[in-house]
């Protein structure tokens, strides 16, 4: 077992979790107008826990809360609207209901298409500074699993 400490692991100071690092650009693109005048002096990391109120932390201490971000920051929500692609605007609801109404989900399509005509800035609109085709394929794939379980159908409308 290997018990020393690795350098390139950066732990986030409010809940411990490993950072991934995020470019200055992404943090900057991401933060309220305002925010980002002191951000350039450090290098950041992205936390990727959920309950953690933190969004970034600088490698020399500096902090940026998820309410700091001027977008919704779909990793760090629990309830909808939960953003899944910032450069086209879809939402996990969004995946949900296409799923629920056909059984698939034509999300990851689009996506794929519109990244390959470089249409998409995934490096200044998600907060991860990542594309988001890795998470809306998870999410298709959790809709379809909620969808196969026993008991969660939809409730159908009466239209009589």
């Amino acid at each position: 077992m290997n018990t020393r400490p690795r350098p390139d692991i950066v732990e986030c100071p409010a809940c411990g979790a490993a950072g991934k690092p995020v470019a200055l650009k992404t943090v900057l693109a991401i933060v309220r107008p305002g925010l980002g005048d002191d951000l350039a002096s450090d290098k950041w990391r992205l936390c990727r826990a959920e309950a953690c109120d933190v969004l970034y932390f600088g490698e020399r201490g500096l902090v940026v809360h998820k309410g700091e971000a001027a977008v919704r920051v779909g990793l760090k929500e629990s309830s909808d609207p939960i953003p899944l692609c910032y450069c086209f605007g879809f939402s996990r609801a969004d995946v949900r209901a296409e799923v629920g109404r056909t059984g698939d989900s034509t999300v990851p399509a689009i996506i794929t298409a519109r990244v390959r005509a470089h249409q998409c800035s995934c490096d200044l609109k998600n907060p991860t500074g990542a594309c988001c085709l890795g998470e809306v394929n998870k999410a298709v794939s959790q809709a379809k699993a909620a969808k196969a379980q026993p008991g969660s159908v939809a409730p159908v409308r009466d239209e009589t």
